[in-house]
């Protein structure tokens, strides 16, 4: 076990694969090693790329990458891919993403499978990018699977979220749906050769001069190319600006205070939060199927529920309160 959690640390790239397919199965070894690292986690930085199919969010990571790598930094990539429906595993491997990085030392790449979640973003990824941190990676990129607008759950991994858009029939409606003007740091107007690129430009600005702003950071809008690597560098620039932002005390801290929180440490600290709560409700559901498998008296309920011989919400509480499980304020009548 000290051997793992020692050249975990030392970045030992076979260590951290063989982490992460253990994570992926739930095995007692990975929460073991996950709690002895976790004081070593919070150095890296994370980056989120979502966005439609087809914006080129792959490309974007690719070239992302290559502008780091030459600037010396470690560089850690979680792509996120639809399951298979026979394996439930990621349908992109990861020698087929970013191959020329592939052999890179200084670049871990990992595709990991929706498993059916929704949003696109299973609760795993958490555990994985607290895992490439701890194994030194200055720099963490999650590619997310592309499914618009449900994107949401990026904001919950990543320190800065790249919305990626192209001027094609639809994004800019897609652009303007409920939810997507939050979750952006930065918007990305990728194959900005293309026609109606600056007509895209101008629709994302002006909705976010009429949104309420939150905050005091207002979402740059870019133009890249990033088969050509153009204006990657200013994406670079603007990513860094954005991280000088949340290194800035949090709204609510007190005047004067140079030890208050900054608002890097909130976001980040919300997430753990969030990250326990998605962890116990995926551990309960875990063990409900374990049990529905394998509890005759279980499965007599579901099927006099299904026949109407039970009802179903009045039944739940029954099950919750026979099985011992807490019932987390939920009263019959409140």
């Amino acid at each position: 076990m000290m051997d793992d959690v020692e050249r975990l640390l030392g970045g030992d790239q076979r260590t951290i694969s063989r982490m992460m397919t253990l994570l992926e199965q739930r095995d007692p070894v990975a929460a073991s090693v996950m709690r002895q690292i976790d004081r070593h986690t919070g150095r890296a930085y994370t980056i989120g790329i979502t966005g439609p199919p087809g914006v080129g969010k792959s490309t974007i990571v690719d070239r992302l990458t290559e502008l780091l790598r030459a600037q010396g930094s470690n560089v850690g990539i979680i792509a996120v891919d639809p399951n298979s429906p026979y394996s439930g595993g990621a349908l992109l491997g990861d020698r087929i993403r970013m191959q020329r990085h592939y052999l890179d030392s200084g670049v871990f790449i990992r595709s990991v499978s929706t498993r059916g979640q929704a949003g696109g973003l299973p609760r795993i990824v958490k555990s994985l990018v607290r895992l490439l941190d701890a194994a030194g990676k200055d720099i963490i990129l999650v590619e997310t699977v592309g499914v618009g607008q449900s994107e949401l759950g990026i904001m919950g991994v990543a320190d800065t979220v790249l919305v990626a858009l192209m001027p094609e029939s639809g994004d800019t409606i897609q652009t303007l749906k409920a939810g997507v003007m939050e979750i952006a740091d930065i918007f990305l107007v990728n194959k900005a050769d293309r026609e109606g690129a600056n007509r895209l430009v101008a629709a994302i600005t002006t909705m976010l001069q009429i949104t309420p702003e939150a905050a005091s950071w207002t979402p740059p809008v870019m133009l890249t190319r990033a088969d050509r690597a153009e204006g990657l560098p200013e994406l670079w620039d603007k990513i860094r600006e954005h991280r000088s932002f949340l290194d800035t005390p949090a709204l609510d801290a007190p005047a004067g205070e140079s030890d208050a929180a900054s608002r890097l440490e909130q976001r980040r600290g919300e997430r753990r939060r969030q990250e326990f709560l998605e962890a116990v409700q995926e551990e309960l559901n875990q063990r409900l199927n374990a049990r529905l498998r394998d509890d005759p008296a279980l499965i007599r309920t579901l099927e006099g529920i299904a026949a109407k011989e039970r009802e179903p919400y009045s039944a739940a509480l029954e099950f919750l309160d026979d099985s011992n499980l807490p019932d987390f304020g939920l009263i019959p009548g409140t």
